[in-house]
């Protein structure tokens, strides 16, 4: 029976293996060099996956579960003293020019309730209907609107999930890991020169993943650092506490918070390696595409933009596993941009997996 167990990355996959584990009385090491750029910290998620026209279908079952957990995992949170998580139910407006689209998204969301009626009510909105729920709206865009939707700051969640597993007994490291390898077995870590050793460790370093193997000739998968850059502004002329978050035909999205604040990005840039820089094109490529959609938000005061590095793997999958070449350390990684979504399931599934228990999910269907 593994009763030890080291973490390598405290994203929201790793905070929430540490969350799993500590609540069931394990002990849990939890190691976290904080990087510029970490995908957790820099995003703000929209937990809305039923409207995807997506077609992998490993990919949606894993959303899909992912969304479902959450009500389950913030109320466990809240139980433990921890209310400030960043998560919140609003609704999602998907919305655009095309009413025969938006009748076919409707479709395919009501066919997925069936399985998954946290989805919620589900209604076809008109242009005055849409603004309704979503004031800043511009003229002609329709609306299919989905309750059961959410918004969650990835930092906050982050946080509120390290700090309760730190209530259940997880020991919290600021510092870089290295695996400690005995023959083809890993056994601990080393991070400033101390050794930590384990009966299993887990490695959930996002995009980073490269270099946590690389020195040891571990490349079962490479996984690539994807630009995210997203903007903070503030609207002070709109309570922004409940509106739905807003998931336009482009490659953006737009969400707001209780204090006035608007989250609008994100740019999907390839290739650029682990550039923290902000950058004209990036930033003129949001604003472009959020003032299209909310063209008052040209008042807005800006407060903030961050830069975070999606990790992606070559099938743009999510994996999750047991290292082959080398036993002792399990793994999961390549989230993508639905990271807050799917994250704290497949933490949970580290944890079962951890523990020898059965898991939620078939493997097989998330390895490359």
């Amino acid at each position: 029976m593994t009763n030890k167990i080291i973490i390598i990355g405290g994203g929201i996959v790793g905070a929430s293996s540490a969350y799993f584990l500590s609540k069931q009385g394990t002990s849990v090491t939890l190691i976290d060099r904080a990087d510029d750029g970490q995908a957790t910290d820099a995003a703000a998620g929209i937990i809305c996956p039923w409207l995807s026209q997506r077609r992998n279908k490993a990919w949606y079952r894993l959303v899909k579960a992912g969304a479902k957990m959450y009500p389950e995992l913030i109320a466990d949170l809240e139980a433990d003293g921890e209310l400030d998580t960043g998560y919140k139910r609003v609704g999602a407006l998907s919305i655009h020019h095309d009413k025969k689209k938006l009748i076919a998204m409707q479709e395919r969301a009501i066919k997925r309730r069936e399985d998954a009626p946290e989805i919620g009510d589900i209604q076809l909105l008109d242009e005055t209907m849409a603004k309704e729920k979503f004031p800043l709206l511009r003229d002609g865009y329709e609306a299919l609107y989905v309750s059961g939707a959410a918004r969650v700051d990835g930092r906050k969640l982050r946080d509120a999930l390290i700090r309760g597993a730190v209530k259940h007994g997880t020991k919290l490291i600021h510092g870089s890991a290295e695996l400690l390898i005995e023959g083809n077995q890993v056994t601990g870590v080393t991070v400033d020169g101390e050794k930590y050793f384990s009966d299993q460790v887990i490695a959930t370093t996002g995009a980073w993943m490269n270099d946590l193997l690389e020195p040891f000739g571990l490349k079962e998968f490479e996984v690539k650092p994807q630009k995210a850059q997203i903007l903070h502004v503030r609207f002070e002329k709109l309570d922004t506490e409940n509106l739905p978050v807003i998931m336009p035909p482009n490659d953006q999205y737009m969400l707001s918070f209780d204090d006035h604040r608007f989250v609008i990005g994100a740019t999907h840039e390839d290739n650029v390696g682990y550039d923290t820089n902000l950058t004209v094109f990036g930033i003129n490529d949001i604003l472009t595409k959020a003032l299209e959609i909310a063209p008052a938000l040209k008042d807005s005061i800006f407060l903030e933009a961050r830069v975070g590095f999606r990790p992606m793997t070559e099938g743009f999958l999510p994996v999750i596993g047991k290292l082959k070449s080398a036993t002792g350390l399990l793994y999961a990684n390549g989230l993508g941009a639905t990271g807050l979504t799917a994250g704290p399931f497949l933490g949970k599934q580290l944890a079962k997996m951890a523990l020898h228990e059965s898991t939620d999910i078939n493997l097989e269907d998330y390895q490359l």
